[in-house]
């Protein structure tokens, strides 16, 4: 890669860093899987720098890159759930913490009960603020199934967050 091509590089990746790295936490609700799936996204693009031509294109194969990076992982064997007999207690709230902090914990943790796809979904469609023909584009399906797994992945949200969302009502 020529010097100029390398330098372009290195300021998109200072520019988006953070935004991609947090919509991988929002994908997959860890921090440092968070940062293995940017990590991920921004060597395939420098990889692939030289023949995207349309600079505009550049956040949509990033944004490609880490929901596929995403969903491949979940199928790993060693991220798969295992069945337990009981649940751990949620950890007890503390008076000083504000109700957005516990809404932002809650609703990570709900995102992270949901399948790989539904996630995913839920992810560009609502918090990054994509429309459906571009998170079908991003996700390389139809927009019918974009439109089907935000709808199945709202209503299992909804039923995970439900109590959650009381317990913060009521705290």
């Amino acid at each position: 890669m020529d010097p100029a091509a390398e330098q372009a590089f290195e300021e998109y990746f200072r520019s988006r860093r953070d935004a991609v790295r947090r919509s991988a936490f929002l994908l997959c609700g860890d921090w440092h899987r968070a940062d293995d799936l940017a990590q991920t996204a921004f060597v395939a693009l420098h990889r692939k720098w030289d023949s995207i031509r349309e600079p505009a294109a550049l956040d949509a194969y990033v944004r490609r890159t880490l929901v596929r990076a995403s969903i491949d992982e979940s199928r790993r064997p060693w991220r798969r759930e295992r069945m337990v007999s009981e649940l751990p207690e949620p950890p007890a709230r503390e008076d000083g913490t504000a109700d957005g902090v516990a809404t932002r914990e809650a609703l990570v943790d709900g995102l992270r009960k949901l399948p790989p796809r539904q996630r995913a979904v839920l992810v560009l469609r609502y918090l990054e603020g994509l429309d459906v023909a571009a998170t079908a584009a991003a996700l390389g399906c139809r927009q019918g199934t974009v439109k089907s797994q935000a709808a199945h992945g709202l209503t299992a949200l909804r039923s995970v967050l439900g109590s959650a969302l009381d317990d913060l009502r009521t705290a």
